[in-house]
């Protein structure tokens, strides 16, 4: 298996991008976000691959990241994604950004990418919650938000997202704001603290 390939950058297309290794061009389809991160043409890269082995074809797809990867990897096993929808996902949302939006539960956010519809977004959010965590980085708030959302009894911080969703924020992005004022305030904060703290985060 390729995992990795160092080389120089020896094309780009729309969604691909050719890396020369030792005089051997390897053909890598890529997210928009990842080739916009690599270096340009005639200059030095390395990218992270996954190799797609079929009947017919054998095939690499390359990130500029292992928790692009990572995500691509869960993304590709959900049923109804595949390949081309994960990588469109990808080309709309980067890594942190997909982690919250999967944390929170937006499956409108999801829904953005080209290819999604609203029951695809659903089960894509549904099936991945639980894997969520393992990209937050140790994000703490983020996944006190997130367990807050499922918790039976109204929190603090469910409410305090409840509210800026209400001022038209999106779920995600709603979430990502709260946890960013629960690392600052505290887990215990009171709702009013959190939707204060959050609205100067979005105000940013």
């Amino acid at each position: 298996m390729i995992g990795r390939l160092k080389g120089i950058i020896d094309d780009y297309g729309d969604d691909h991008v050719i890396i020369d290794v030792g005089g051997v061009g390897y053909h890598v389809a890529c997210s928009v976000k990842t080739l916009a991160a690599l270096p340009s043409k005639g200059e030095a890269a390395v990218i992270h691959t996954e190799m797609l082995v079929s009947e017919n074809s054998i095939r690499l797809v390359g990130f500029a990241t292992e928790a692009e990867r990572g995500w691509f990897r869960l993304l590709d096993n959900v049923q109804g994604v595949g390949t081309k929808v994960a990588l469109a996902i990808l080309s709309t949302l980067d890594a942190n950004e997909l982690t919250n939006a999967i944390a929170l539960g937006d499956k409108a956010m999801v829904g953005r990418a080209s290819g999604v519809g609203p029951k695809l977004a659903q089960r894509i959010v549904t099936e991945l919650k639980d894997k969520a965590p393992a990209f937050t980085g140790g994000d703490l708030a983020l996944a006190a938000v997130s367990g807050a959302l499922d918790a039976p009894r109204p929190t603090a911080a469910a409410e305090a997202v409840s509210a800026l969703v209400n001022l038209g924020y999106g779920q995600s992005q709603a979430g990502a704001a709260v946890s960013a004022a629960m690392r600052s305030a505290g887990e215990d904060a009171a709702t009013e603290t959190l939707i204060r703290l959050g609205l100067k985060e979005l105000a940013r």
